[in-house]
Parts: structure tokens; C-alpha cells; sequence
């Protein structure tokens, strides 16, 4: 799949996922509801059709894994409780961590760059740098084997 379809599967993801904090979906019959009347990017056959199984992996995977995820960021948190994080970088965190946690196919830099980005366009000037040090710190300990699976950045 071409790197833009990727990267509007993410940014569909983000915006699921950032939607579920304030009205959350307790099932997954509700899950994909929430992603079935999301709105969706421009058709381009095959192409959208594997953006959208893409970007559904992205949702399920962070809504299974949510409170795992927590935890990872809390851990690289230094000093932020997980409430006291924004609701925007806390969801591109979760959403990052687990594509460099459970996708293996995803270079560690390319998700942390594809948060970085995500936090430029829906944080503020602060979150890009902010969303960057704790993926960083969450890659150096997966290089170094922390989480049980080994990928290189």
C-alpha cells in the first residue's frame, strides 16, 4: 500500500480513536459502528478498501490493547500521569505504540515519524517534541529486546 494511504488510514485511525476517549465504545459491535459511520477518505477501489482494513487494524488493535498501551506510556512518561496528558497526544501515542509494538511490517522510525507528523497537525507546538521523546525512549527499549520481540529502528 502506497505511503499516503497509509499515512490517511492513520490519520482516519487517530480520529476514531480520539472520538472514542469522549463517547467510548464498551463492545465491539459499538467499535465498528464508530468506524463504519466515520467518515471516509476519497474511493479509489482496491486502494481504499485496503486503507480502510489498515486503518481498522489500527482501531481494534489500540481498543484491545488500550490499557497495556497506558501502561508502556506511563512508563516512558517521566513525571505525567496519564490523565494529565492531552487527549491528542495520549491517542497518537496509543495509536504509535502499538504499530511499533504489534506491526512488524512498521520500521520503528516510520512510527514515530507518522506521530510526530499526526502531532504537528492536531497538537499544538509543543506535541510533536513531546509525542517524540517518549517513542523515542519506547524504541530504545524495544531495540534492546524489553517487550520480547526485537526490531531495529
Amino acid at each position: 500500500m502506497p505511503k499516503s494511504m497509509r499515512r490517511l488510514s492513520r490519520r482516519k485511525a487517530f480520529q476514531i480513536l480520539y472520538g472514542l476517549i469522549f463517547v467510548p465504545a464498551k463492545t465491539r459491535e459499538a467499535l465498528t459502528t464508530s468506524f463504519e459511520t466515520a467518515p471516509k477518505p476519497p474511493k479509489d477501489g482496491e486502494l481504499a478498501d485496503k486503507s480502510d482494513e489498515f486503518a481498522w487494524e489500527l482501531v481494534l488493535g489500540v481498543w484491545q490493547e488500550s490499557a497495556k498501551l497506558d501502561e508502556i506510556i506511563t512508563r516512558f512518561s517521566q513525571h505525567w500521569k496519564i490523565t494529565r496528558i492531552a487527549k491528542i497526544e495520549l491517542t497518537i501515542l496509543r495509536l504509535a505504540l502499538f504499530e511499533m509494538l504489534h506491526r512488524p511490517d512498521i520500521p520503528l522510525k516510520v512510527a514515530i515519524n507518522e506521530a510526530v507528523e499526526l502531532a504537528k497537525t492536531f497538537g499544538d507546538e509543543n506535541s510533536g517534541n513531546f509525542v517524540n521523546g517518549i517513542l523515542d525512549a519506547a524504541a530504545k527499549s524495544i531495540e534492546h529486546g524489553d517487550f520480547g520481540i526485537h526490531k531495529g529502528l
